[in-house]
């Protein structure tokens, strides 16, 4: 790392990551399930989610609750420390309509186009 002590540096550390943001960006609702954040995030790979969540419970962002049922059920939520990254998400997703045009919602696919024969 550059700067270890750059607090911009240590930030950009931890959610710079593919799909950490997007992770962040869902957990904001509040809890989820692995299978309601794997259908959320198209295109993400189960493994690449695990260590996503693994990685950001690492770093005290994420917290995960486990339910003692059969089948076990494990749910993600974001601590008070994962919770204070949401303004920058909310920041992005401004900047993104103001400056970008994107205006779509953040969390569904995109409605596909039918074109007329």
């Amino acid at each position: 790392m550059p700067n270890s002590d750059c607090p911009v540096c240590r930030t950009a550390d931890i959610v710079c990551g593919k799909w950490t943001l997007l992770v962040i960006r869902d957990l904001a609702d509040g809890r989820s399930r692995f299978c309601e954040l794997e259908r959320s995030l198209q295109g993400i790979s189960p493994r690449t989610l695990s260590l996503r969540l693994r990685a950001l419970e690492e770093e005290g962002i994420v917290e995960r609750q486990t339910f003692p049922e059969v089948p076990p059920r494990v749910e993600y939520a974001l601590t008070d420390k994962g919770r204070a990254l949401v303004p920058i998400i909310e920041s992005m997703r401004t900047y993104g309509t103001e400056w970008l045009g994107a205006t779509g919602a953040c969390s569904e696919a995109p409605e596909p186009v039918v074109v007329a024969a």
